[in-house]
C-alpha cells in the first residue's frame, strides 16, 4: 500500500473509525487486476485501499459501501449489481446504495483519471415524483462520505448485512462476447420468423423441455397447444428473457411448469372475476375463449393465449398486466411478439421497454435458460 492510499484509509478511520470486530468475517481479498479488466476501467485508489483493509460495509445502518466479494449467503451479486448500476446513465459506475434504493456512482465521463472521478447519486424518490433524479455533490469518494456525516450521516460501521458470514474473493464472470453481423443484421433486418430470433439470440445447445411429452400434455390439457409455441419451446426451452419474461418447462409437472401454472391461474383469474369484474373481464380457460397463459414476468404479468379460433394456431396472444387495466389482443404471432420487444418497437403493459435510449440493445437482450432444478424453488404463486 503506498502513501496516498495509506492516507485514504487513514482518512476513512478518522471518519468512521476501525473495520468491524470479530465475530465480523474479515475483507475479502480482492484481485483488482481481474476486477478492472472485467470492468475495462481502473477504479479509484482510495476505494480499493478501503475495501481491502473494510470489505463490504453498513455505514451508519442506511448507507452500503458495496466492494467486490463471494459469498455463500448468495444476497448481493457484485457482478449483477455493477452491470444493472451502468445501465441508469451513459458513464456511471456504482459503488454503494441506500436503504431508500438510492444509488450512489462514480461519473467515469468526467475525467480520465479515476481518483478525480466525482459521485453522483441517483434518488428513488425524486425519480418516483419525476423530477430529476441526480444528485451531484462534485467532490471524489472521501469528500462526499464526509459532507455525508456532517449532514448527519451516522458515522458507525458494520460487515454489510448482504455479506453473510463467510466471504471470498470474487470471481469476475466472463465478458459478454461482441456481438456478431447476423445479430446485428437479425436486430435491425425487420424479420420475424423462428430463424431471425435464433440468429438475434443463439438458443442454448440443449433445450430443456421437461420429463414428459407433448402428447402427455395435450392429454391432460385436452387440447393441442399452437404449433409456433412448440417449435420455440423445442428451440429454446424452458428460461428467461432478458431478466423479464420466463417460459415455464411446458413437459413439466411441478407446480410452476405449464400444465399445473395454467390451470392455477385459471382458477385464479375466475375468482378474481367475481370479486372484481372491472378489473378482470375476459373468460378463463377451461372456458370457451378463455385465456390461457403460459408465460409470465417476474412481476406477476402473464403472456396468454385466447383460445378462440377453429385451430389453437388460430388463438390470438393477449397480455393480462398486474399493474394496469386489461388491454387489447396482440396482433402479431408468438415469435414475432417476441422479437419487436427485444428490438424494442412493443409497446404494450406488462412487455416494457428493455432497452434505455442511450444503450444498444445487444448489450442488454439475452435468454437464460433454466437448469435441470427449474427456477426459484422459494417461488410462491400470488
Amino acid at each position: 500500500m503506498n502513501d496516498h492510499e495509506k492516507a485514504a484509509v487513514a482518512a476513512f478511520a478518522a471518519l468512521f473509525g476501525p473495520p468491524p470486530e470479530a465475530p465480523a468475517a474479515p475483507a475479502p481479498p480482492v484481485d483488482w487486476d481481474a476486477v478492472e479488466e472485467w470492468l475495462g476501467l481502473r477504479l479509484p485508489a482510495d476505494y480499493k485501499a478501503i475495501a481491502d483493509v473494510y470489505g463490504p460495509l453498513d455505514i451508519g445502518e442506511r448507507l452500503w459501501l458495496h466492494t467486490p466479494f463471494a459469498s455463500t449467503a448468495r444476497l448481493f451479486s457484485y457482478g449483477g449489481f455493477v452491470e444493472e448500476g451502468r445501465r441508469d446513465a451513459p458513464g456511471v459506475l456504482p459503488f454503494g446504495a441506500t436503504r431508500m434504493s438510492d444509488t450512489l456512482y462514480w461519473d467515469t465521463t468526467a475525467s480520465d483519471d479515476p481518483d478525480q472521478w466525482p459521485v453522483v447519486v441517483h434518488v428513488r424518490n425524486l425519480a418516483n415524483a419525476g423530477k430529476d433524479p441526480w444528485l451531484r455533490p462534485g467532490t471524489t469518494l472521501l469528500p462526499t462520505l464526509t459532507g455525508f456525516v456532517a449532514d448527519g450521516l451516522r458515522p458507525a460501521l458494520a460487515r454489510s448485512g448482504l455479506a453473510g458470514d463467510d466471504l471470498s474473493a470474487w470471481t469476475p464472470p466472463p465478458r459478454r462476447p461482441e456481438p456478431t453481423p447476423a445479430q446485428r443484421a437479425a436486430l435491425a433486418g425487420g424479420g420475424t420468423g423462428l430463424d431471425t430470433l435464433t440468429a438475434l439470440l443463439p438458443p442454448p445447445p440443449t433445450p430443456r423441455l421437461g420429463e414428459q411429452s407433448w402428447e402427455w400434455l395435450y392429454a391432460r390439457l385436452g387440447t393441442r397447444l399452437p404449433t409456433e409455441y412448440v417449435r420455440l419451446m423445442e428451440t429454446y426451452g424452458a428460461g428467461e428473457w432478458c431478466q423479464w419474461l420466463r417460459f415455464r418447462f411446458p413437459l413439466g409437472t411441478g407446480q410452476y411448469d405449464l400444465a399445473p401454472w395454467a390451470e392455477w391461474y385459471g382458477e385464479t383469474y375466475r375468482g378474481h372475476r367475481d370479486d372484481f369484474p372491472e378489473f378482470h373481464p375476459l373468460a378463463a380457460w377451461p372456458e370457451q375463449g378463455g385465456l390461457f397463459a403460459f408465460a409470465d414476468s417476474i412481476d406477476g404479468d402473464q403472456l396468454c393465449w385466447l383460445t378462440a379460433g377453429d385451430t389453437p394456431d388460430d388463438w390470438p396472444l393477449i397480455v393480462v398486466p398486474r399493474h394496469a387495466r386489461q388491454g387489447p389482443p396482440l396482433t402479431g404471432t408468438l415469435t414475432g411478439t417476441l422479437l419487436a420487444w427485444l428490438r424494442g418497437e412493443l409497446r404494450t403493459e406488462g412487455l416494457p421497454s428493455l432497452v434505455h435510449p442511450h444503450e444498444d440493445p445487444l448489450d442488454v437482450i439475452d435468454f437464460e435458460p433454466y437448469g435441470e432444478d427449474g427456477e426459484d424453488g422459494e417461488e410462491e404463486a400470488d
